[in-house]
């Protein structure tokens, strides 16, 4: 397992982490055997959101940390709060409740990391600072990020902190690569010229902010997986002809892309299966040539000026 310094705040997160979005579909004991799996794997991060299954995810695992409280210690538990149905809330008062609700549907005392989950038109950096400084002095989070927010954005909401901003969670894998297009296919008029989101993986890395990448294998906007996917010839038969090169699975191999990026990235999992997570883990093995990252940029359908 590689291992990346989050948000260059001295703690080491597996670069391969547990997205846990799914996880109440399984039953308890598959799920305490899905975590002891994570584990063994060398995977120490949990991702986890409030709206996950309306909380049912946390409470899941939850109990598997009330019935093995020693796993505690081996992990880094992240939450995210700010969706609420219809709109996005990140008022002091919402910020409080939902931490609190988090820690009790988790049976832990503190989160690791807490994430706010799509920015707020109507964020007051000030106010989300208050609660931040509430939760912090509490003991009941850590360290604080942000997902899915845009550079401009990110730095609104810093100026009001008094705790640097550690993570940034956004789409990215290898059908979603719009943070490196633009940049890619600067002063062109190419399809993916346009700049969507301030420059935000430049921003991250300038700001020492951990990009998580979130639905890695996804297409669209939580159409399909793209492996093994008829729609995708050109990338499947890229993928399958490099796993054989470098020994890995097509599914490691588009984990390993990401990782190649020296962002140093994490790669969010989604997956609840053993097996599954255990060949994506094996993506921290694989060192992509410059040449066969570009390889694999162009099978996805883009293009270089």
């Amino acid at each position: 397992m590689k291992y990346v310094d989050l948000g260059k705040a001295g703690l080491n997160v597996s670069a391969v982490a547990v997205g846990c979005m799914r996880i109440s579909a399984l039953s308890h004991g598959e799920l305490s055997r899905f975590i002891h799996t994570a584990l063994d794997c060398g995977v120490n991060f949990f991702d986890h959101a409030d709206i996950y299954g309306g909380g049912e995810c946390e409470a899941a695992f939850g109990r598997v940390l009330k019935e093995e409280p020693g796993l505690r210690g081996q992990m880094v538990l992240q939450g995210k709060c700010g969706i609420r149905k219809g709109m996005y809330d990140f008022s002091k008062e919402h910020i409080l409740e939902s931490v609190d609700e988090i820690l009790g549907r988790l049976n832990t005392d503190y989160l690791d990391v807490l994430l706010l989950h799509r920015p707020d038109a109507l964020m007051e950096p000030e106010e989300v600072g208050e609660a931040f400084d509430r939760l912090e002095a509490a003991g009941k989070v850590k360290r604080f990020g942000v997902s899915n927010f845009n550079a401009r954005q990110t730095d609104l909401l810093q100026s009001g902190l008094r705790q640097k901003l550690v993570a940034n969670q956004l789409q990215f894998g290898l059908l979603h690569t719009g943070m490196i297009d633009h940049a890619l296919c600067a002063n062109t008029k190419f399809p993916g010229s346009p700049d969507r989101d301030g420059e935000v993986l430049d921003y991250c890395r300038l700001h020492g902010l951990t990009v998580q990448a979130w639905s890695p294998f996804q297409y669209g906007f939580f159409e399909g997986i793209f492996l093994g996917n008829e729609k995708f010839p050109e990338l499947n038969a890229q993928l399958s002809e490099l796993s054989g090169k470098y020994h890995v699975s097509e599914q490691a191999l588009a984990a390993a892309w990401i990782l190649r990026h020296p962002a140093g990235m994490q790669v969010i999992s989604g997956s609840t299966n053993p097996e599954r997570l255990k060949d994506i883990c094996t993506a921290c093995d694989v060192e992509l040539s410059r040449e066969d990252w570009y390889a694999l940029y162009l099978a996805a359908g883009n293009q270089l000026p």
